[in-house]
């Protein structure tokens, strides 16, 4: 009789907003095999949304503390439900398992069924952030296009803020001038991706859903983070230790 193994994966939420780690792990659920078991969480301090570097910074050892409790609870992986992928360098450091985040995979997946592409987001504060992380993972050139729905995550589901209708006319805009596919820069917009892709009629990638599957992939490869440069682990993770 063959045993079915178990894998565990965390996914967290950096930001302490309950309906949104809610709405996040609906949406890692779906993108899931049943052999996987998701841990989800969120920081249990810090701002409620991450809209640009000050939450970022403010929310990191929440967020830490998030991980290493999910690792001692026998993850296998990481996945940081937030497109900035806020704490990934101090992730990998901290963590012996993989650690993905949804931006940086949503941006390779993207970049496997589209030459060019663009990342519609929140606010425009977050642009330059976004900006820095397409540089640093080397995909500048296909994707020219980062967009600002100028709507606050925590608006997203707010029938009144348009949201969707807002979003989908910059991923128009962006086909327009050239995008084959739109990436949603937002964990928070992952439930419009089904709709947008009918609609606009250009793949649309989520990076909750990239991540999960990416996650999926490397757990069972049994590939880990390198300890040999940047993410060595640091001489005081004990610091992070929130009693």
């Amino acid at each position: 009789m063959e045993i079915e193994i178990e894998m565990k994966i965390s996914v967290i939420n950096p930001n302490t907003t309950k309906e949104m780690t809610r709405a996040i792990g609906m949406a890692a659920r779906r993108s899931a095999t049943s052999e996987t078991e998701l841990l989800i969480s969120q920081s249990q301090s810090g701002p409620s949304a991450i809209e640009g570097p000050f939450d970022g910074a403010m929310c990191l050892p929440g967020f830490l503390k998030a991980l290493q409790d999910a690792e001692n609870a026998g993850a296998m992986a990481h996945i940081i439900a937030c497109f900035d992928d806020t704490g990934l360098d101090a992730a990998r450091a901290l963590s012996s398992r993989p650690v993905v985040g949804i931006g940086e995979a949503a941006l390779h997946v993207a970049s496997l069924i589209a030459q060019e592409f663009c990342v519609v987001t929140t606010l425009s504060r977050s642009v330059p952030i976004l900006k820095a992380n397409v540089l640093r993972y080397g995909f500048e050139r296909r994707c020219p296009q980062i967009l600002a729905s100028d709507i606050p995550v925590l608006e997203l589901h707010d029938p009144e803020s348009g949201a969707r209708e807002k979003i989908t006319f910059l991923i128009n805009s962006a086909i327009e001038n050239g995008a084959e596919a739109a990436i949603l820069g937002c964990a928070g917009m992952s439930d419009f991706q089904a709709e947008l892709q009918r609609e606009v009629g250009i793949p649309i990638v989520d990076g909750v859903d990239a991540a999960v599957r990416l996650a999926e992939m490397l757990a069972a490869s049994g590939l880990t983070p390198s300890k040999r440069g940047a993410w060595a682990s640091p001489a005081r993770a004990a610091l992070i230790r929130m009693d």
